[in-house]
């Protein structure tokens, strides 16, 4: 119910509400490992669509190896909403046959404490096999670094 929530405020937003970039550093936190990154969100403007880069890498690739996109962003003045999709062509690794896989990506970041959610859904592929189909929730927390 959670995902349809995001999803709807991602559909019926005014992605006007802000147009300067917003950057957070975070921190991802994963067993006794923790990475720091910057996270830097550029809404849609007349000219150029929606953009997230980290560490500076603009999430928006294609390649031999697949394609990545941001679908939406929308920013008010208490959350960031991001959709990102991810497909990855079939492949062969150790001799192993995968087919096409994708990966949802749905990122609500309140901007008030600085928490990160992200909901991915894993369909098919070499991810699905690695780390198993089916939808994940993970929890990273972040602080502004620069305002609008």
């Amino acid at each position: 119910m959670k995902h349809l929530a995001i999803l709807f405020l991602l559909l019926c937003a005014d992605p006007a509400l802000a147009a300067e970039p917003l950057v957070f550093s975070c921190a991802r936190t994963e067993n006794n490992y923790t990475e720091v990154y910057e996270l830097k969100i550029s809404p849609a403007s007349k000219s150029q669509k929606a953009k997230v880069f980290i560490d500076g890498r603009d999430l928006d690739r294609s390649n031999e190896m697949g394609r990545q996109s941001i679908k939406n962003i929308v920013m008010d003045d208490s959350t960031v909403l991001i959709s990102m999709e991810a497909y990855f062509p079939p492949e062969i690794f150790d001799g192993v046959q995968y087919g096409a896989g994708l990966v949802i990506t749905l990122i609500a970041i309140q901007r008030s404490s600085g928490q990160l959610r992200k909901v991915e859904t894993i369909q098919g592929g070499i991810l699905s096999a690695t780390l198993g189909e089916g939808t994940k929730t993970y929890q990273e927390q972040c602080a502004i670094v620069k305002k609008p």
